[in-house]
């Protein structure tokens, strides 16, 4: 192999985190180090990620520093996703979602408080298994055609005790009880700090699903003047209070109709026909707040499944927003920009499965944080790399990979036909199928699975013949 095409370039996890916030600048080089011999194993464990004693001891005392906090660890990525946000141009959307990682331990309290679950499923009696989790909020910034520019907010936290809403419902109403003695406050929480880390609120449309759909959320982004797009789930007060959001969608004629090609329960797709209904109502706030908040005028729209499908729910959309509809067109644009909310399933479902947040053995919920941290930067390249082949296919190389993977790509995997212009999408390619990608003419492009495999086995291959190379060299 020739070694003189190689050319160190700086790092993308260098870039990424140059505005650390720590007052100790060793946090800062530990923090860039984690994060690249994590993303230089995605999924592995710590000591494997770190290779030796010395390194995996400096892992173990970061994560349990008191010093450190997730909110230090994502603060040089939150100050990137607000320089890639002010590059592009024209409405971004954030995300917002809530995911739980569960863990087993023999001491659960130190993770949370432990909940049971019963497990029948090929066991002829019941068996319990005692578990505990962690819960996080995060807020994540996409493009509208669905490209991830970087986490906005995040929060973590802990319940003191697992109740069920229902059995809540029961004794109080919650309606009534205010936003800051509720878990829901953590949306509120995420769309003030995401609105003032991005600086252009016209700009920002919070999309969240049935969970989000919070009055007081509305109130929030109207004072912070930005805007937010929600699937409802809740039939609110409309016009002079005698009647209700739906009573008034009752009397809306079809305004359009938008086909979308869905899957069934045996993945087989068809196209689904939907109706579209959309006015602008004014919405009144819950009884028991009704001094205050006031009354705002938002957008309700419906999109409704014309015919019952005979093997799957049919589709049904319920969404409110504060952003004007005069068109069919316009509902559609906002039924696409909701469908983008599947990206933050996707960028969890990352940090689970690629990263394996959930194999992690620390003991503290602390300390557990502070490592899903990390691996949200991680598991942000990851997606960004799989989607930015998507929407980048021309762009240069340099975007994501540096000349010695380049070199090493040109090396292992030779072009199935002659072309003289290799792009970025050129090369995100021979990764994927270094991850098991067959790159045939007729296949989707290569998902988050198989660009993380690659990813992993790339940066393999780049140790070894960096290994080799100074071996040769001495």
């Amino acid at each position: 192999m020739n070694t003189n095409f190689v050319k160190e370039s700086k790092a993308w996890h260098d870039e990424e985190l140059a505005d650390c916030a720590f007052r100790d600048v060793r946090l800062g080089r530990r923090l860039r180090l984690l994060v690249e011999r994590l993303s230089n194993g995605v999924g592995e464990t710590i000591p494997l990620a770190c290779q030796d004693w010395a390194n995996t001891k400096a892992a173990y005392r970061f994560f349990s520093n008191d010093r450190v906090s997730e909110k230090e660890i994502l603060a040089a990525h939150f100050q990137s996703t607000a320089k890639r946000f002010a590059a592009c141009d024209g409405p971004i959307l954030v995300l917002q979602d809530t995911t739980t990682f569960s863990f087993q331990r023999d001491d659960p309290n130190a993770v949370g408080i432990p909940y049971k679950s019963f497990i029948t499923k090929e066991v002829p009696r019941k068996r319990t298994l005692t578990k505990c989790g962690i819960l996080m909020h995060s807020s994540l910034a996409v493009t509208t055609e669905g490209l991830p520019l970087g986490l906005a907010a995040i929060k973590f936290w802990s319940r003191s005790q697992f109740k069920g809403c229902n059995a809540l419902k029961k004794k109080i109403n919650p309606t009534r009880v205010p936003i800051e003695q509720k878990e829901s406050i953590r949306w509120l929480e995420n769309l003030r700090q995401s609105t003032q880390l991005l600086c252009d609120p016209g700009r920002c449309i919070h999309v969240g699903d049935r969970e989000s759909d919070i009055y007081e959320l509305f109130c929030t982004a109207q004072e912070l003047q930005t805007h937010f797009l929600v699937r409802t789930c809740v039939d609110r007060l409309a016009g002079d209070g005698q009647h209700t959001i739906a009573d008034e969608m009752g009397e809306v004629q079809v305004a359009g109709l938008h086909r979308v090609v869905v899957a069934d329960d045996d993945g087989k797709r068809s196209e689904a026909v939907l109706e579209l209904r959309y006015r602008r109502i004014d919405v009144l706030p819950p009884i028991g707040k009704q001094k205050q908040y006031q009354t705002l005028n938002l957008t309700v729209i419906h999109a409704t499944e014309r015919d019952a499908p005979e093997k799957r729910k049919a589709i049904e959309w319920k969404l409110i927003t504060d952003l004007p509809v005069t068109s069919s067109q316009d509902a559609i644009e906002k039924l696409d920009w909701y469908a983008q909310r599947w990206k933050i399933e996707t960028f969890h479902k990352i940090l689970k499965s690629g990263c394996r947040a959930e194999n992690s053995k620390l003991r503290t919920a602390e300390r557990l944080a502070n490592l899903i941290a990390v691996f949200c930067i991680v598991s942000w390249r990851v997606f960004w790399i799989t989607m930015i082949n998507r929407f980048e296919p021309n762009a240069p190389p340099a975007l994501a990979i540096n000349e010695t993977e380049v070199a090493l790509l040109d090396h292992l995997l030779a072009d199935k036909k002659s072309t003289t212009e290799k792009d970025l999408s050129h090369y995100l390619t021979k990764i994927a199928r270094l991850g098991g990608y067959l790159a045939r003419s007729h296949d989707p492009p290569p998902g988050n699975m198989v660009m993380w495999r690659g990813i992993t086995r790339l940066i393999d291959i780049e140790l070894g013949f960096t290994i080799g190379k100074n071996f040769v060299g001495n």
